[in-house]
């Protein structure tokens, strides 16, 4: 007889979703943190409510590829060129810090001292989970102050984006080293015809989509076209190169955000598509895998060193950078902590480590915790940092 426990299982993801996204969103947090305690507590460490089924596991990679391909189209190319070199450095540092500090950590906790390229792979990957920033929260903690169309503001921002877009690169690397190739010079052919297919494809597609969307931008034909060509370069990038799926998601995205008349409107069904099925399923997975019975004292020692190391990496990598560049010491302070902030895209590449075995899921509370943390702490100190100093300019 064929049991129908998935709709069940998926109506209690949406519902518990939704009302823990409401409540963690009236504390000025956003819904993921609601959503990914909705999974923990529903969960295996919780009420035991939720199981892992085959059908929420696709759903959930579904989700993901569908959340990257929005934070691709919804990227400002305007914004990222007029703040040009200034949010490149302050990016490349906010990047690089995470790399070194979280990846040596876990390097120290986990690898005991083996010096290999498979202990630097990990420790690699690890760093990468605590590389790309999530600034919605700094984005209405500096709208709320008045603060958000500052230079320091606007830089801010910038160096988010691009931020992100290094994220998705150090991540196609690390995928294609992790997917079983060991030959160094092999995997950079991939990766070096992975990025000339996504220009060949780009330049097509979007000179495509430009024609089509001069009369039909409001169609929903437009909208079910771009899911398509997000599937398909989420299926090639994986398939035909070893790059992670959710890398050609994201320059799906990336490809078709100057398609200037069905940018907002595919955005737009995209969220709409996403938020309502597939997203809260992949970060409901999420909490449902924070298994915290299983939690021992190694793990929640790295777990707080993890919250640290996550925080002064940001700090003081974008921090350098704004000095760099040269900001003032309070604005260089107001930009590191404004990257601090960690979401959905951490998320996604520990999940993505996981799946490549790169991860051990034993370790994922640790990386829900510093997320979770990260999201509390930003505003806080952000409030302080501004109120604390010199008027922004």
């Amino acid at each position: 007889m064929e049991s129908y426990t998935y709709l069940l299982l998926l109506a209690i993801i949406l519902l518990s979703t939704k009302i823990f996204g409401i409540l963690t969103e009236r504390v000025h947090l956003p819904q993921v943190v609601g959503a990914l305690l909705a999974g923990i507590i529903m969960g295996p460490s919780g009420f035991g409510v939720l199981e892992s089924t085959d059908f929420l596991v696709k759903a959930a990679e579904i989700g993901v590829i569908m959340l990257m391909f929005t934070a691709g189209i919804d990227t400002d190319m305007k914004e990222l060129k007029e703040t040009g070199i200034q949010a490149s450095v302050i990016a490349v540092l906010g990047v690089s810090a995470p790399l070194v500090l979280c990846g040596g950590l876990y390097f120290f906790f986990f690898c005991g001292g083996e010096l290999t390229a498979y202990n630097l792979l990990k420790s690699a990957f690890m760093g990468s989970v605590f590389s790309a920033t999530s600034v919605s929260i700094t984005v209405e903690t500096l709208n709320e102050m008045g603060k958000l169309k500052t230079k320091t503001g606007t830089t801010l921002l910038s160096a988010a984006l691009i931020d992100d877009i290094i994220g998705i690169v150090v991540l196609s690397v690390l995928s294609a080293f992790s997917s079983g190739d060991s030959d160094p010079v092999q995997v950079m052919v991939h990766i070096a015809l992975f990025f000339a297919f996504v220009l060949a494809v780009g330049l097509v597609v979007r000179r495509i989509f430009t024609v089509v969307a001069e009369e039909h931008w409001h169609s929903r034909r437009v909208a079910v076209w771009s899911l398509a060509f997000c599937l398909l370069m989420a299926y090639c990038s994986e398939e035909w190169f070893g790059v992670a799926d959710i890398t050609g998601a994201y320059f799906a995205g990336l490809i078709l955000c100057n398609v200037t008349k069905a940018r907002k409107f595919v955005a737009k069904k995209f969220t709409v598509t996403s938020y309502m099925v597939f997203t809260p399923v992949f970060f409901a997975g999420v909490g449902m895998k924070t298994n915290l019975r299983d939690m021992n004292s190694s793990i929640l020692a790295f777990a707080l060193l993890l919250v640290a190391a996550a925080v002064l990496s940001k700090v003081v990598g974008c921090g350098l950078g704004g000095l760099a560049c040269r900001m003032s010491r309070h604005q260089s302070l107001v930009v590191g902590i404004g990257m601090v902030a960690r979401s959905e895209v951490a998320l996604m590449v520990a999940q993505r480590g996981i799946n490549a075995g790169m991860i051990d899921p034993a370790i994922l509370p640790a990386i829900v915790l510093a997320v979770i943390c990260s999201a509390l702490l930003t505003p806080v100190l952000l409030k302080m940092a501004i109120t604390r100093g010199p008027e922004l300019v």
